[in-house]
Order: structure tokens, then C-alpha cells, then sequence
């Protein structure tokens, strides 16, 4: 596995840790907010994120 890889596998680490170290209550309330969306509205979240990603990624590299 290259370098790059876990470097991007530990930043992605330390932002999914940002919110529930810095404010667990408001992490909390989002994510009871989230398990009550619908799987469509929850995969339309998941799709436009990666496609940000992607995006994001095209026009850094």
C-alpha cells in the first residue's frame, strides 16, 4: 500500500474525529437525524458526496 494511502486513510480519521471530540451533543442530534432519513434520501447524500470527492480530487491532482 503506498504512502499516500494511509496518509489519506489518517486524515480521513482525524475529520470523522472532529465533530464528536470537538461537539458531541450537536454530533449526536445529527446523527438522529440521519437514522431517520430514508434510504433514497441517504443514498443521494452518499452519491453527491463521492461525486464532490471526485470532483474535488480531478481539479486538486
Amino acid at each position: 500500500m503506498s504512502k499516500e494511502w494511509l496518509i489519506a486513510g489518517g486524515l480521513f480519521l482525524i475529520l470523522e474525529g472532529l465533530m464528536p471530540a470537538l461537539m458531541p451533543k450537536a454530533w449526536k442530534q445529527t446523527m438522529q437525524e440521519i437514522s431517520q432519513k430514508s434510504d433514497a434520501t441517504l443514498r443521494a447524500i452518499g452519491f453527491s458526496s463521492m461525486l464532490l470527492g471526485l470532483v474535488w480530487i480531478y481539479f486538486v491532482v
